[in-house]
């Protein structure tokens, strides 16, 4: 892939979040948010982030969130962090009206571990540059792939993704296995989810997964060990152990895959393969460094009731053994998903209302917690309104906790985008099907099915005559053809 249109895309797009308005979520009674028990969920630089984006997102919170991120970066290796921090927190004091306390008063940058943390990323790198240029000189394959590996490591730590992306993906032209070049595409797919580039994800997945394939053969063949009477048989240990790693790297891919859909938009894909996901612990350091198993349970049950139809969320949802586990890290989704099958839409709603702050402070999932929002809605509409021919907007506005407009004008949209076939009967505030002559349906459906029968029919006996052109009797030797009596079918054969 080429590094320069990545770079590209990422600049564009860290363009559109910086002039784009975030949604500003409140956080009161109404709308609960725990942040120290969210944030706990989170290391290094993912935390970093997410609390960045709470500060701007949740201007309420800003001094608390701008308060535990200057402690995370202080554990961190990146100074320059401090300037995003600070560059947030004035967006957020702007959106509130300038009712937030002075930076300075929270907390400041410690200015010697600022200086320490630059000299200790300046010798790093030029002993780890000294190395890379000694391995190049002697030609050792294997020590200049871990020399770019440990750079691209280096400049990821320090936020320098550009540089950190071209050695990583130097450092493919010096891999000797599968398992060397499975070992770069996932460097690169943590990269990328980190810098929410998810256009680019699908690439390296496709790339990983040859190699898991490639690197698991290598595998198997290396356990059956030498050949002939010296083979010996890989043991239940070993069987076990390599098929836990082939599943931890496989749900590694299958979320990349995942938030690639999540990010272009692809909700039903999206949920397709967050419902392939092992158990957390499958994932391995990317729980925590990338990702929470909390925010799992959020994008899938999201996902699929804005896309999967109501008849597969029980099976898939409820009664997946796996994914009950996902369940447990947010207890509020289960009750989602049991209104949403109950036909309780108005649950529903105030469900998804109370827990939106929650949802925006997600940094993958907030740019479609609008949009996901308003698909849950007009489904929920339009599955209320499927087994009545009329109904009155009153009831439908008990229904939902709408007022009779709202209700109204839901409806309409609902209509002109065809998701329902019936009119409004704006005077009577009444809602009607479209009317149908079942009767005239069923013999227009009757007549189409014996032309397709007859039509199949005709092409049957077609086929059967030109067989019968092809077809020729041949009598084994030693025998006379068949005279009226036994089966013609031992003696036809197809020239």
């Amino acid at each position: 892939m080429d590094i320069d249109i990545i770079e590209e895309a990422q600049a564009t797009g860290l363009a559109s979040q910086s002039y784009r308005k975030p949604f500003i979520a409140p956080v009161d009674d109404a709308h609960p948010f725990d942040l120290e028990g969210y944030i706990s969920n989170y290391t290094g630089r993912t935390a970093i982030e997410r609390l960045i984006h709470i500060v701007v997102t949740c201007p309420s919170i800003a001094p608390e969130a701008y308060q535990l991120c200057l402690q995370h970066i202080h554990q961190s290796r990146d100074p320059s962090l401090y300037q995003n921090l600070l560059n947030a927190y004035e967006q957020s004091n702007n959106y509130s009206g300038g009712s937030l306390r002075d930076p300075l008063e929270i907390g400041q940058l410690d200015t010697r571990w600022t200086d320490e943390a630059i000299a200790r990323n300046t010798a790093d790198r030029t002993k780890l540059e000294v190395e890379l240029k000694t391995y190049t000189n002697n030609m050792i394959k294997e020590s200049i792939r871990m020399a770019h590996r440990d750079l691209g490591e280096f400049y990821r730590q320090v936020g320098d993704y550009a540089t950190a992306l071209k050695h990583l993906t130097k450092s493919r032209e010096f891999c000797t296995t599968s398992a060397h070049v499975l070992e770069m595409c996932l460097s690169v797919l943590e990269l990328l989810i980190e810098q929410r580039n998810y256009s680019h994800l699908t690439t390296y997945v496709f790339k990983a997964d040859a190699a898991l394939d490639a690197a698991s053969a290598a595998a198997q063949a290396s356990a059956a060990g030498g050949s002939g009477a010296a083979a010996v048989p890989p043991t239940a240990a070993a069987k076990k152990r390599g098929s836990a790693e082939r599943d931890s790297v496989q749900s590694k891919l299958d979320l990349s895959t995942a938030l690639s859909h999540l990010g272009q938009g692809s909700y039903e894909k999206a949920a397709q393969y967050l419902l392939k996901l092992g158990p957390a612990k499958e994932l391995g350091d990317w729980v925590g460094k990338l990702i929470a198993p909390g925010d799992i349970t959020i994008y899938t049950t999201l996902c699929a009731l804005a896309t999967f139809p109501r008849s597969s969320i029980k099976s898939r949802l409820l009664e997946n053994a796996t994914f009950s586990l996902y369940i447990e890290q947010e207890p509020y989704i289960r009750e989602l998903v049991q209104a949403y099958l109950n036909s309780n839409f108005k649950v529903v709603l105030e469900l998804l209302n109370r827990y939106s702050t929650r949802h925006y402070v997600d940094i993958h999932l907030a740019p479609h917690v609008l949009n996901l929002t308003n698909l849950i809605r007009n489904w929920a509409v339009v599955l209320y309104f499927q087994p009545f021919a009329t109904i009155r907007l009153d009831r439908m506005s008990a229904a939902f906790g709408w007022t009779i407009e709202e209700v109204e004008e839901q409806v309409v949209g609902l209509i002109q985008s065809g998701d329902i076939q019936g009119r409004v009967d704006s005077q009577n505030k009444i809602l009607q099907a479209k009317k149908t002559d079942h009767r005239a349906d069923l013999f227009a459906r009757a007549i189409k099915v014996a032309n397709d029968i007859q039509s199949t029919n005709r092409k049957l006996l077609l086929r059967m005559r030109l067989q019968q052109a092809d077809l020729v009797i041949k009598a084994p030797k030693g025998q006379q053809p068949p005279q009226g009596g036994g089966s013609l079918a031992d003696y036809l054969t197809v020239e």
